[in-house]
């Protein structure tokens, strides 16, 4: 597979690699097994549970839990099973009544990526401990993570089918409801409907304030969950907490497959000029990031739209200024930039930037780099946040799976399937008339705000984020097809931070304020 079209499917797998600058905090008290149940002999069409109990510091407060690793089974309108979803959650114990206590649902995206990123990087009692940007070798450590957010909300990670340990039954046995009835925008949601559905009757929390939260392709994953809790199984939602939003694919991500769109050069800018002022690659730079990139806002909405939006009509006064300007905002030559005839997507910005050091910038982090394979390659041949991460991320779950949550013995936990996944993978939906488009969820997400005005939703973005750049989430979110009046509903949240915000101590701790502080406000 040639690179360019090895780096265009590397885009949509929005699964997230995370980092930490946390410094070794003191362990949490190791969790005391309460009923184990050995999972290697276990039929996958019944549910699985592996009970433990836990203690976590968060921001200095000490909180008891029970941590639960399991299995719930999906079944078809036949009342046949189609699919073991395996989840863990976590509930705060010595509650008065728990059935009235927040519930938060999160998941990773992909599709085809497990929620372990989000569990063991972000929420989870228990944190990987990695050096900022630095990879790190065996044998890597687990330590209390101050910033779960188990204080605010019980918390439950889910695993999409086909991913850790969740095991699509009826295509391993040839049934009728094979893998393409859980990869596809619709059926993606309908199974985390169900799910959520099946979670809400199990542990009796109808009653409970409910959340979404889902990174990435999670967030176009929340946008369709949502609306078919709220319009078609009657589940009010009280938020959707949305992390490096992507509810449409024909913006930055598709650059080069839809000539004549300007959108997707405009919507990047800001991100590319965040990452070469941290670079230094910018003359002048300003002392500040977020007014340097209001600049970039106004020129990106004016003069460089104008000028796009005029194409080969575009006098050549002008492109040279356009193009003189660029540079300044993102440090790329002006040479290159004018054979680029003034459009820098995003792969190949990560490729140039660096270029005369012989690095490459991160796309899902901007703050990382690695070493450039190809000095005269168009595209990136490596991710360097992943490629830094990934290893110790993979190692930890696994081992913390097995050893502190008492589950996984016998089975293998796939942390991401993206050859099956990516192949059968259906993007389209079908909006209108029958007609399938390629998947925009806008729409669902602003049905489900139409139908429960009192739904809020929260948008949390990091300026160095190549993969989902924070100006396009903002951009969607202003354009949903909602009365004026629901704007207000939305709130946004930027940190010094890539796509997994979480990926800095600092960031981290902002995001689990912020985001605390919605849910304890509506509810």
């Amino acid at each position: 597979m040639n690179q360019k079209k090895t780096f265009g499917i590397f885009l949509l797998l929005l699964f997230c690699s995370v980092v930490s600058m946390a410094q070794v905090k003191k362990e949490s008290t190791p969790a005391k097994v309460d009923i184990q149940q050995d999972s290697s002999n276990t039929n996958i069409t019944k549910p699985q549970k592996s009970i433990t109990q836990g203690t976590v510091t968060v921001e200095g407060k000490r909180i008891n839990y029970q941590a639960v690793a399991g299995t719930l089974i999906l079944k078809n309108k036949d009342d046949k099973p189609t699919c073991s979803m395996f989840y863990t959650a976590y509930f705060k114990a010595d509650e008065s009544d728990a059935s009235q206590r927040p519930v938060t649902l999160i998941y990773n995206g992909g599709p085809g990526s497990a929620s372990f990123w989000l569990h063991i990087g972000a929420w989870g009692p228990r944190r990987v401990f990695l050096q900022d940007t630095q990879r790190i070798l065996p044998p890597y450590k687990t330590v209390n993570n101050d910033y779960s957010l188990l204080d605010a909300s019980d918390l439950v990670f889910i695993d999409m089918p086909g991913t850790g340990f969740s095991q699509i039954i009826t295509k391993e046995k040839g049934g009728e409801g094979e893998s393409k009835d859980f990869y596809s925008v619709g059926g993606d949601g309908h199974a985390f409907a169900q799910f959520i559905e099946n979670f809400l009757s199990t542990y009796g929390r109808w009653n409970s304030p409910k959340y979404l939260f889902g990174e990435s392709y999670g967030t176009f994953r929340s946008a369709v969950v949502a609306n078919i809790l709220e319009t078609e199984d009657n589940i009010d939602l009280n938020g959707v907490i949305l992390l490096s939003q992507l509810l449409s694919y024909n913006k930055s991500q598709a650059a080069s497959s839809h000539p004549g769109d300007i959108l997707p050069y405009v919507l990047a800018l800001r991100t590319e000029a965040a990452a070469a002022w941290y670079h230094h690659k910018i003359s002048n730079r300003p002392a500040e990031l977020e007014p340097f990139l209001d600049e970039v806002k106004h020129f990106a909405i004016t003069d460089y739209s104008l000028a796009l939006l005029q194409g080969s009509l575009l006098d050549s006064a002008t492109f040279n200024r356009i193009a003189e300007k660029l540079h300044d905002y993102i440090g790329i030559p002006v040479n290159y930039i004018r054979k680029a005839n003034l459009r820098i997507g995003l792969a190949r910005f990560e490729k140039e930037l660096l270029a005369d050091e012989g690095k490459t910038t991160g796309a899902y982090d901007a703050m990382f780099t690695g070493p450039v394979m190809d000095p005269l390659g168009e595209y990136p041949e490596i991710e360097p946040t992943s490629s830094t991460t990934g290893s110790a991320f993979v190692s930890t779950f696994n081992n913390y799976m097995r050893k502190d949550l008492k589950f996984g013995k016998g089975m293998t936990y796939l942390p991401e399937n993206y050859s099956g996944v990516i192949s059968e993978f259906d993007y389209r939906v079908t909006p209108i008339f029958g007609q399938k488009f390629f998947a925009n969820v806008m729409p669902a997400l602003a049905e489900a705000m139409i139908y429960n005005p009192k739904l809020k939703v929260m948008l949390n973005m990091g300026y160095f984020d190549l993969v989902t750049p924070f100006f396009e989430g903002e951009y969607e979110m202003h354009h949903l097809p909602i009365p004026a009046e629901l704007q207000k509903n939305i709130s946004f949240a930027h940190y010094y931070s890539g796509h997994m915000v979480y990926l800095h101590q600092t960031a981290l701790k902002d995001m689990h304020d912020n985001v605390a502080k919605f849910i304890n406000s509506t509810h």
